[in-house]
């Protein structure tokens, strides 16, 4: 028996350590640990509750909206304010082309590399490569050879350069890379052109949001972005225009580039089907319509029963402490509901450098949150199961369509290759809303309805002398939940539950594995000096450490003051 520590996990936000006991080739335990403590709940205690967003949005540079909208909700939610029609439709927009950014970096650029054999792209035709890429998708510069030829010299001038820059971090010539020289060569190809394609989606962000990343038009009772025809501050038939223009484009990349390579390099990895699974999937719903229902449903699924959908319940959140630096006051084996939540670091691990945590007491700086006592996924896999089992035709058409592309049961969803799959499908059906949701936001212009705020409660002096607020959102990496608690006009108590702490969080005091934990089990492993099938399931959850731990250094010095007027 051996045990492998892999620290840090690359190609993430933030700094993940994981640990895995070996036994017969295969992973037979495994411990997840976040290090690296951040104390913003903390900072935003006596704050204006009216601010929140723009601090909480912080948390990450790669989550770059969704903390914003969590927050602005949970406010909205703890004052009772409606917001506008054009308020929602453009955090619609907002949120919808953030998914789609996202999950296509998160192919291309995190998780991609896991399958792709970067150094064998040397070895292609780039005429075969070209017929390959033609064969699955008729996107322009895939029935070129000389754009092949081109990227293969440039890979190849990294390589003979020893510099291989942003193709450095992986385990090139490992005997569990499979695809042919050609279809890594394409997907090499992709890779490039999705950091060109990009630009477009920040191009959207930046017309609705005014910047990206952290778009700045978030408001508490709606958006800060005027609509008025007639103006040229302001959103009206150009910029709808120049949307229309940015979905067309995401929604091409997304069908001609990023589903035909998803489903190619899968092809060559059906056994992964097999690995990296978990049982339980929550899901808090995304994108509401003008009467209030949501285009991806909230549920719960729990042992990977798909015959039932449960209600979503957040008074049955509750986080635990008992394996993570936290204390809580009334002792670390009690799980706390976010409302009542507390956020004190007790570091008690090594002090200095170390081979292994010693992962029978604290280990983690990821709390534990569980779902009336039992631990969830969520993420693109949660999402997706939760509509298919809700009868979502949108969603059911699109899984059936992937699972009968790759000759696979509906019982491969519940794994690394799964996760995977769903990520993409959760890209392509939001891509394919988006003209819509712009549509909509032209019709009500068009209509003469040009509101964007509801301020009927901005005044503090309106608000309850207490009030308690929740705000979901199912995030590109999954359901996020700021809880807010307001007294006296400002934040008393402030928890954000979000989906990396779902997913890495430690055991609990049932001694229950959280999901990262519990999906590497029964993994083979063939070379434990690269563990490359750590990386890929890990990988597949979309880590985001930044967000999940929740700006002092574990002693307590202080590094810096920061005076806010």
């Amino acid at each position: 028996m051996a045990k492998i520590v892999v620290d840090p996990i690359t190609r993430i936000e933030g700094h993940l350590r994981i640990e895995a006991q070996i036994e017969g080739g295969k992973i037979v335990d495994a411990w997840a640990s976040g290090t690296m403590w951040r104390g913003i709940e903390t900072i935003l205690k006596g704050r204006d509750p009216r601010d929140a967003w723009t601090f909480v949005s912080r948390f990450c540079g790669v989550c770059t909206t969704v903390h914003s909208i969590a927050s602005v909700r949970a406010v909205e939610n703890a004052l009772g304010i409606q917001i506008p029609d054009n308020a929602r439709i453009i955090r619609d927009l907002i949120m919808g082309f953030q998914t789609v950014h996202d999950h296509v970096m998160h192919f291309y650029h995190l998780h991609g590399l896991d399958w792709v054999d970067v150094v064998s792209a040397l070895k292609a035709d780039p005429a075969k490569t070209a017929a390959l890429a033609s064969s699955i998708s008729d996107w322009p510069n895939n029935a070129s050879v000389g754009h092949f030829k081109a990227i293969q010299a440039k890979v190849k001038a990294f390589v003979e350069s020893g510099q291989l820059g942003i193709f450095a971090n992986g385990y090139w010539g490992h005997k569990e890379y499979r695809l042919p020289a050609e279809a890594n060569l394409m997907a090499v190809a992709h890779y490039l052109e999705a950091l060109d394609w990009q630009r477009d989606i920040i191009r959207a962000h930046a017309m609705v949001g005014a910047k990206n990343p952290h778009p700045q038009t978030f408001l508490v009772g709606g958006m800060s972005i005027p609509v008025d025809p007639n103006s040229q501050n302001a959103i009206n038939a150009g910029t709808i225009a120049a949307l229309l223009d940015c979905a067309e484009k995401a929604l091409e990349f997304v069908e001609k580039v990023y589903i035909p390579d998803l489903l190619a390099v899968a092809s060559f990895y059906k056994d992964w089907a097999g690995y990296g699974s978990f049982g339980n999937f929550l899901s808090c719903g995304e994108h509401p319509d003008a009467n209030g229902k949501y285009y991806f449903p909230a549920g719960i699924v729990m042992n990977r029963d798909l015959s039932k959908v449960h209600p979503l319940d957040h008074k049955k959140f509750a986080e635990y402490v008992s394996n993570s630096w936290y204390s809580y006051a009334g002792g670390d084996d009690k799980g706390m509901h976010p409302w009542d939540g507390e956020t004190t670091p007790n570091y008690t691990g090594p002090k200095t450098t170390y081979k292994e945590l010693d992962t029978d007491k604290k280990y983690s700086w990821v709390k534990s949150p569980r779902y009336d006592n039992q631990p969830m996924e969520v993420g693109p896999l949660a999402k997706i199961l939760v509509a298919y089992a809700s009868g979502h035709a949108d969603v059911k058409g699109v899984v059936d369509m992937v699972l009968k592309k790759l000759d696979v049961p509906a019982t491969a969803l519940f794994s690394t290759l799964g996760r995977t799959a769903a990520r993409g499908i959760d890209t392509l059906l939001t891509a394919k809303k988006l003209q819509g949701w712009i549509m909509e936001l032209a019709a009500n212009i068009k209509k003469g309805d040009y509101r964007i705020a509801n301020t009927d409660k901005w005044d503090p002096s309106t608000w309850p002398k207490e009030a308690k607020g929740v705000g979901f959102h199912d995030a590109p990496r999954g359901a996020l939940a700021h809880f807010i608690v307001i007294r006296d006009g400002k934040i008393a108590n402030y928890q954000a539950v979000v989906p990396t702490t779902w997913n890495a969080g430690p055991r609990d005091p049932r001694k229950q594995r959280g999901p990262y934990e519990a999906s590497l089990i029964g993994t083979p492993v063939a070379n434990p000096e690269q563990p490359i099938e750590i990386i890929r399931t890990i990988h597949s959850f979309d880590p985001c450490m930044a967000c999940a731990i929740h700006a002092v250094d574990a002693s307590g010095k202080e590094i810096v003051q920061v005076k806010v007027r």
